[in-house]
């Protein structure tokens, strides 16, 4: 599989390895981008590598909450000049109240919904008419229950929270709870909520990174198999900490899981506290932003 340059800045911008390592690696994985990824980490050249799939693209996140529902959703622009504008937010607030209350089952059914005798694709159409540029409704989710939410950088990430417990949730402890739990998935974005959530082909993939990141590292040279396997063990569980909701460190508190956390709020309360589920949306994560060679485009024009 072929590669060009573009390939190798977008591995270094992944990754933040150097411009050589990141063409050496697309050699070795003839040209796959995710396969380059793990060459790199395996190497010990790349961290966790979380950029993987964080390129920047324009847009907003909106959440809607009332009356036992909550929804959040992607609305994308080519521009971050029209997602600031207040015409393309309250489009996206408005779709997102539409989630919630039309509970369509995917992104086509959405786009079908309607509201004041308009359908969304109608809406998007419309907006699209005043400002010229594409406007894009990427996806959503829904949640029923007693569900708490926040957004941060005025849309740039939107998160909703299930929280199950038996206590209501205009409990002013219980509010204060789920916009905690919510600002800790937008700050630290937590991969899965617990160690169940993880599957054995996420532990299985990272165990290899971790054995083959060790068979580089020279210190690690000649250690007998039993000792590496305990100390990929230890990696293994920092990585559940790291990557698990409940058991990363409350950003509010640094000496106690998130998981203690609500403990202490359900022992207050009086009653359980957990979390059911989460989703966390950040505009533009896997999306290609376009970067416009102007010096090139000059050069094509005068010739």
């Amino acid at each position: 599989m072929a590669f060009t340059a573009k390939d190798v800045q977008a591995l270094r911008e992944k990754t933040g390895c150097g411009m050589m390592d990141c063409k050496k690696a697309l050699v070795e994985c003839d040209g796959d981008m995710d396969a380059a990824v793990d060459y790199l980490r395996e190497k010990g050249l790349a961290s966790q590598a979380k950029k993987a799939t964080r390129i920047a693209a324009e847009g907003t996140v909106a959440v809607y909450t009332a009356d036992g529902v909550g929804a959040v959703v992607e609305v994308n622009s080519e521009t971050d000049f029209v997602a600031n504008g207040e015409g393309f937010k309250a489009l996206a607030a408005e779709i997102a109240q539409i989630v919630a209350e039309q509970n369509p089952a995917d992104v086509d059914a959405l786009l079908a919904c309607e509201k004041d005798g308009q359908t969304v694709e109608a809406k998007v159409q419309e907006l699209f008419l005043a400002i010229r540029e594409n406007i894009k409704v990427r996806r959503f989710a829904r949640f029923e229950g007693k569900v708490a939410s926040y957004v941060h950088m005025g849309g740039k990430i939107g998160v909703l929270v299930n929280l199950e417990t038996e206590a209501d949730i205009n409990n002013e402890a219980v509010a204060t709870a789920g916009k905690s739990v919510a600002m800790q998935i937008a700050a630290m974005n937590p991969g899965f909520l617990d160690r169940a959530s993880v599957s054995d082909e996420v532990i299985e993939k990272e165990k290899a990174i971790l054995i083959a990141q060790m068979k580089e590292d020279p210190k690690m040279a000649g250690k007998p198999d039993a000792v590496l396997g305990k100390i990929v063990e230890g990696k293994i569980g920092k990585f559940y900490k790291e990557n698990c909701l409940v058991e990363q460190q409350f950003i509010m508190d640094g000496d106690i899981t998130v998981e203690k956390y609500l403990a202490n709020v359900a022992k207050e309360l009086g009653a359980d506290l957990k979390i059911a589920s989460f989703v966390r949306f950040e505009k533009g994560e896997g999306i290609e932003k376009r970067v416009d060679d102007f010096a090139a485009e000059v050069a094509g024009m005068v010739k």
